[in-house]
């Protein structure tokens, strides 16, 4: 009997055994995601975009006239310093022969260009006296003005005056430089067609120097070596890179119409470990086609950044060079913020799955600003709550969720 009893109990143990890890295999289990929190922080919003430095005045030198181009001594980066430094020497194209009334006339036109050479210094000495005098008179009557004895109408007269007399000095001075070519021009005029003249050390002595025409460093040399080259033929760039550089982008025309100028720029991936910082300084009015990497037709719009931080931060940067810009567009502190991948349509509206005491919760939200990364949310969340990160369609409301565990 109690052998009976006891085969009773271990087949009704047996029994409960198995229903408990049936019943074990088969309960549902947590699904498992990653789970975010929605925080409270700000945002910006930004159009991003490869671009390329630029010095916004490159200078190109040139040939005046046609001849043959010495060779170049220069190497780009080196400094220059404006109407100071050669950077390049020519000598004009062999003449004809010249017979006795052509040579009479040019060495006339050499007259007549030294004399409207000494007209226009005579000019330039009177600018200056002018200029010196328009100053004191204005300075008097500014220190009469303040005694109250002179009108406020005499002063401005005055100071109209001194502007005059300065862009009368400007004209004198660039009236000289035209004197200067023109005088060079008329005595190469004179030169001889004589091949052993043009070898000789006189000759070289008297080739036109080609000084530059701004202060700043070579940015590239065009044309280095000795040839004859026409009239107006490119030698060289120079330009100011330590003060005058900024960034040139073509941005799609449905993201330029989102930028306005003086808009904050940040300007990453430049090579440098700092962050560098500028500002839009125009957008141009006109757009063009542009063919991307995948072969779509773009229209693109140019735009022009400029640096607004220190420019040693920025030294290292030169002409050409590959930048990527952040032109902000939107930026706001103190907002809800949630990562844009919990996000999901819900019809017309936009969705999240909430998670409520280890639950999935479909909750409706009003989402703001969307950065790809961050999305503001305006109503539906409040901070700490924490939702569901890159929901699957598998995923419904009251079904059980666990944090998903990264090994």
């Amino acid at each position: 009997m109690a052998k009976k009893k006891s085969r009773s109990a271990f087949t009704i143990l047996a029994a409960l055994l198995t229903v408990g890890a049936l019943a074990y295999a088969f309960w549902p289990r947590p699904t498992m995601v990653d789970i975010g929190q929605v925080t409270r922080g700000s945002m910006m919003v930004t159009i991003d975009e490869e671009g390329k430095t630029r010095v916004r005045d490159a200078y190109v030198v040139s040939t005046p006239v046609a001849g043959r181009l010495m060779r170049v001594e220069a190497d780009p980066g080196d400094a220059v310093i404006k109407n100071e430094t050669i950077v390049a020497r020519m000598r004009p194209t062999n003449p004809s022969a010249l017979d006795i009334r052509t040579r009479e006339q040019a060495r006339a036109a050499v007259t007549a260009a030294e004399a409207a050479l000494r007209v226009a210094r005579a000019d330039l000495n009177k600018a200056i006296g002018d200029l010196d005098y328009a100053r004191s008179e204005w300075k008097r009557t500014e220190a009469l003005s303040e005694q109250g004895t002179a009108s406020t109408a005499t002063l401005e007269l005055k100071r109209k005056s001194v502007r005059s007399a300065s862009a009368m000095k400007d004209n004198a001075e660039a009236a000289i430089a035209v004197r200067e070519a023109e005088l060079a021009n008329a005595r190469a005029r004179l030169i001889s067609f004589d091949g052993s003249d043009l070898a000789s050390a006189k000759f070289e002595e008297k080739a036109i120097p080609l000084r530059a025409p701004t202060t700043g460093r070579i940015l590239r040399i065009l044309q280095q070596s000795e040839t004859t080259l026409p009239a107006g033929s490119k030698i060289m760039e120079i330009g100011n890179i330590d003060n005058d550089l900024e960034v040139e982008v073509d941005l799609l025309s449905s993201d330029a119409v989102q930028i306005s100028p003086g808009d904050r720029v940040l300007i990453e991936q430049w090579g440098g470990s700092d962050q560098l910082e500028g500002k839009v300084e125009r957008i141009d009015p006109w757009g063009y086609e542009k063919y991307s990497s995948l072969g779509v037709e773009e229209q693109r719009v140019n735009a022009i950044i400029q640096f607004t931080g220190s420019e040693a931060s920025r030294s290292k940067l030169g002409h050409g060079y590959r930048v990527e810009v952040k032109i902000i567009i939107w930026q706001q502190n103190d907002i809800l913020l949630i990562p844009s991948n919990a996000l999901f349509r819900d019809g017309q509206d936009w969705a999240v799955f909430k998670v409520v005491d280890g639950r999935a919760e479909k909750t409706n939200v009003t989402v703001g600003k969307d950065n790809g990364l961050k999305a503001q949310i305006l109503d539906g969340l409040n901070e700490g709550d924490q939702i569901i990160l890159y929901p699957s369609s598998g995923i419904t409301s009251g079904i059980r969720v666990k944090q998903r565990v990264v090994e």
